[in-house]
């Protein structure tokens, strides 16, 4: 019960999925300590700001953020701001030295630490924890959640990294790899059904190599399984994998029930080989393409997605032309397209010089967006006159008369409403579409 002494907190999340479940386990912390969550900016006590620090322009615009925020603060002085996650363990004592008017610093393991943290800053200090932790999972924490539709539900199973791409501060910020317990998972998973949820997405930062030791072994695969047991109308996504453990077992697993979608997030990065070596991304060219065949294989209608980077260090135009074919080779659903963004203390920053001109990673980025843009749309085309199993998520952006909701390959579909609601499966038989979207009519 929320009494008139409970503080209100307000939580903006910046970055990937993971940033968005690790917001969901803040607000349960805080939740348990006289604390309630409010999605109305206006009603805050307390502000965090959930940050990444994949790329410079996502630290810029956390930044641009504090200063907006810190002209609220001036209004109402009694107002608190707080830096959490990623950026936070990057920058530490920096973002209280040159942000006045942020209050706490807290990195990704740091979280059960906050409501002590809180009451440091209302006894007028300052508060910071950025500790590293090679045990915490939060796999004791059932997440308060955030996303209003009640259907889809994000479960971390793992954190940190240990791949040491050389472009990439996550090793830094989130530390070493640690899978949650597995009956923990499940236990959430079934929690999420029998509330009325009908979609997980099993998350981590390098989700495919869970792999838990205690009590037993239980590999990916084995909790993607257990996961999708639980009811055959729970829909099971993961994110996100990294292609050197994108195993024949997993790959079987997911080809053998229907309930896991029909869709691999496979980040390559680069169709060049030599780029991928300086990378450290520990594979090739042909070891990628082999995967996503025998993916073709086992799944012929996996919907298939990517991530990209143009103008890596040292990229010439014959890597880029690599990474153009492999795009059109792999026919890619849908992509995240990113020009290289140099962070400090990675590999690549202290190896390699950022020697490829701005100008020239932007025509490059700009010609991997109008590729890609054109597969996407290619995609959609072959879908016209098939029909998907949607479960509905809501109305459409556009129209209260129209439903929306994805498709077993993630692909976004909108409907007439007609009698169904948010929560339904219904079968569609797709008529046009966009490079986005696809849309049809409901059958049954």
């Amino acid at each position: 019960m929320i009494d008139n002494n409970t503080k209100k907190i307000y939580i903006e999340t910046y970055g990937c999925q993971m940033n968005f479940s690790d917001s969901e386990i803040v607000g349960s912390i805080m939740t348990d300590h006289n604390y309630a969550t409010t999605d109305k900016i206006e009603l805050a006590d307390i502000i965090l700001i959930n940050t990444c620090s994949i790329r410079d322009n996502a630290e810029q615009r956390v930044r641009k953020r504090i200063t907006v925020l810190a002209k609220l603060k001036n209004k109402q002085p009694n107002l608190k701001i707080g830096i959490i996650g990623c950026m936070a363990e990057r920058l530490k004592s920096q973002l209280l030295e040159e942000e006045k008017d942020v209050d706490i610093i807290a990195g990704p393991d740091a979280y059960r630490d906050l409501p002590q943290l809180m009451n440091s800053v209302e006894n007028g200090q300052r508060a910071i924890n950025v500790l590293l932790s090679a045990e915490e999972t939060y796999g004791d924490i059932r997440p308060v959640r955030l996303d209003p539709n009640k259907i889809s539900a994000f479960i971390s199973i793992m954190r940190g990294c240990q791949n040491f791409c050389s472009y990439c501060v996550v090793p830094f910020t989130r530390g070493k790899e640690r899978s949650r317990n597995p009956e923990t998972i499940i236990n959430e998973a079934r929690e999420l059904f029998e509330l009325g949820y009908r979609e997980v997405t099993l998350l981590g930062q390098n989700v495919n190599s869970y792999n838990w030791n205690e009590n037993g072994q239980m590999s990916f695969p084995d909790l993607l399984q257990k996961v999708a047991e639980i009811n055959p109308l729970l829909r099971v996504r993961f994110a996100t994998s990294h292609p050197k453990d994108i195993s024949d077992e997993l790959i079987q697993t997911i080809a053998k029930h229907p309930n896991i979608c029909n869709n691999i997030h496979l980040p390559v990065q680069s169709g060049s080989s030599r780029i991928l070596k300086l990378m450290n991304r520990k594979y090739d060219r042909e070891w990628y393409l082999e995967r996503i065949a025998t993916i073709k294989k086992h799944i012929p209608d996996c919907g298939l997605s990517t991530d990209m980077i143009s103008g890596f260090c040292s990229e010439t135009e014959e890597d880029h032309q690599q990474t153009l074919s492999l795009m059109e080779a792999v026919a890619y659903d849908y992509a995240f397209m990113f020009k290289y963004s140099e962070r400090p203390d990675t590999l690549a920053a202290k190896k390699f010089r950022d020697d490829v001109p701005e100008e020239v990673k932007s025509k490059r980025l700009a010609e991997i967006i109008d590729l890609q843009r054109k597969l996407s749309h290619q995609s959609n085309k072959k879908d016209l006159g098939l029909t998907f199993e949607v479960l509905v998520e809501g109305f459409s952006k556009k129209s209260d008369e129209q439903l929306s909701g994805r498709n077993s390959q993630n692909k976004m579909v909108v409907f007439p409403k007609m009698n169904y609601k948010k929560g339904d499966y219904v079968q569609v038989k797709i008529g046009r579409c966009t490079a986005a979207t696809l849309i049809g009519e409901a059958i049954s």
